[in-house]
Formats: structure tokens, C-alpha cells, sequence
């Protein structure tokens, strides 16, 4: 049988002509596909295990109780003026959601490798699929973290939403695509070098150290150690959502700023280094 057009065929998979490329049309032709993974992330994850998805509850309440008498009671680190449950569970939901599009992102590829070497499909939609179910469990645990703010305030503490709380919508961009551009990097390296996973999981955990999670950014008062904390792109989106739903501290514009700034290259050179390593990582696997 002789084909003579271009339009005969269903599909015509062409290799991309330039690094720095997304096919979001082609992606959204993967819709399907792209719910599946969702479903399969928010389902699979507590199946055949006895209080199923109440863990998505159980997860930040159990950190942050740990948090506070590790942090808070033993080590003696204030809070300032946030209740410590307050300041613990708000940090750790930020933190596990950008953690969870981090590795989303490095296994994308080691971790898919058997479906990618048998079905075609763009990528791209295995860690946007893991960040957008990601973010459907970070709103389920804001369940607890709204009811102890509730607790708090009908205490007469005096948190309040501020209008830059508007930008809360903002910052989980910027935390999804921070952690995805990272990510697709690893994953990328790790094709070739699996040690790195080990690397990055060390990595990870003194990472979230630098980061204000358990502490506020005023901890210190010696310059040199506050520029130094203030060099990390996460700070001023954490400071800046602790300001927004309790309106204590201020408003970290200049860190903002940084962190979007930063955001943008490292998700530039993530789609760049992944979608290289995309075009031969079959033969290296």
C-alpha cells in the first residue's frame, strides 16, 4: 500500500530540533495518560495499608509534634511570635511539597525506564504528573494546619491573613518548579551516574537544614551567616508564606525577587540538560 501525504499517519514522532523545547500541544494530546499517573500517585501510594489515606493527616501532624519537641522544647529555638505548631507544620508543608517535585523529577527517568523503552510518550509527563499529585496531597495536609490555626486564633493569638496572601497561588509555582528543575538535572546525571541519588538524598536533608523550616530567618544576628542563609532560594519563600497567613515578620520582597529569578534558570538548564539526556538515554540505561 503506497502512502503519499504527510496526513495518512496518526502520529509522526520527530526528534526536537532545539534543547530549550516543550510541546505542550502534544502533551495535552497525553491528557489521558497524564490523569492516569495522577490517579495512580494519589490511590496507590497508602494501598493495602490500615489507615490508608488518613496518613496524608497523620504525616505532618507526627512531624510536627516531633518538630516541636526536638526543636522547641529540647533545643530551645523560639519561633517568635508563630506558635511553634503553627511554625513547624506551615514549614513542612512547603518543604515535603518541594521535595516531592525534587524527586519526582531525578527518578523520571530511571524509574520509567521500562515504559519509555516500549511506549512512546512525551517525557515531560511522568514529573508533571508527580508535581500535580503532589500538590493534590499538600492541599489535603493543610486540613490539620488550618485546624490548629483556627485553635490559635479562637486563643485570641493574632495571626491573620495579609492581602499578599493573594500570592500564595505564586509561591507554589515557584516551589513545584524550583524542585522540578533540579530534578530533571539529577535525573539527567543519574543516568549514567547512580551514585548521585545516594548524593542527592544526604544532600536533601542538610538542605532542608539551611533552609527555614525549623528555625526563623533571624535566628542570627552575625551578618556573614545571615547573607549566607539568605543565598538560599528557598528562604525567601518560606518567610514570606509564614508572613502571609499570620501576618508576623515581614514581607521578604528582595528574596522574592531571587527566588523567581533563580526559579527561571534552573528550570531553563533542567529542560535543557533532560531534554539532551532524553534523546540517548535508552542506549546509556
Amino acid at each position: 500500500m503506497k502512502h503519499t501525504a504527510d496526513n495518512d499517519w496518526d502520529l509522526i514522532i520527530e526528534p526536537r530540533k532545539r534543547l530549550l523545547s516543550i510541546d505542550f500541544a502534544e502533551i495535552w494530546r497525553y491528557r489521558d495518560l497524564f490523569r492516569q499517573y495522577v490517579k495512580r500517585d494519589l490511590v496507590t501510594v497508602y494501598k493495602q495499608t490500615i489507615f490508608g489515606p488518613l496518613w496524608f493527616f497523620f504525616n505532618p501532624i507526627f512531624t510536627t509534634i516531633m518538630y516541636m519537641f526536638v526543636f522547641s522544647t529540647l533545643a530551645g529555638i523560639g519561633t517568635g511570635d508563630i506558635p511553634p505548631a503553627v511554625f513547624y507544620m506551615s514549614g513542612n508543608l512547603f518543604w515535603t511539597y518541594f521535595t516531592t517535585c525534587f524527586t519526582t523529577g531525578q527518578t523520571t527517568l530511571t524509574a520509567n525506564q521500562s515504559v519509555f523503552s516500549k511506549v512512546y510518550f512525551p517525557r515531560l509527563v511522568a514529573p508533571l504528573s508527580g508535581i500535580t499529585s503532589g500538590f493534590f496531597k499538600t492541599v489535603i495536609q493543610v486540613i490539620p494546619l488550618a485546624a490548629i490555626y483556627i485553635y490559635y486564633v479562637a486563643q485570641g493569638v493574632p495571626m491573620r491573613f495579609t492581602w499578599e496572601a493573594l500570592l500564595l497561588p505564586f509561591l507554589i509555582i515557584l516551589i513545584a518548579l524550583m524542585g522540578l528543575g533540579f530534578g530533571l538535572i539529577v535525573s539527567a546525571l543519574t543516568v549514567k551516574y547512580r551514585d548521585l541519588n545516594k548524593l542527592v538524598t544526604v544532600g536533601l536533608q542538610l538542605w532542608m537544614y539551611v533552609t527555614p523550616v525549623i528555625y526563623p530567618v533571624d535566628i542570627t544576628s552575625d551578618r556573614t551567616l545571615s547573607l549566607l542563609l539568605k543565598l538560599n532560594p528557598l528562604q525567601g519563600i518560606f518567610t514570606d508564606f509564614r508572613y502571609m497567613i499570620t501576618g508576623m515578620g515581614h514581607m521578604d520582597w528582595p528574596g522574592l525577587l531571587y527566588s523567581t529569578l533563580f526559579t527561571l534558570t534552573i528550570l531553563f538548564l533542567g529542560i535543557i540538560v533532560f531534554n539532551k539526556q532524553e534523546r540517548t538515554f535508552m542506549d546509556t540505561i
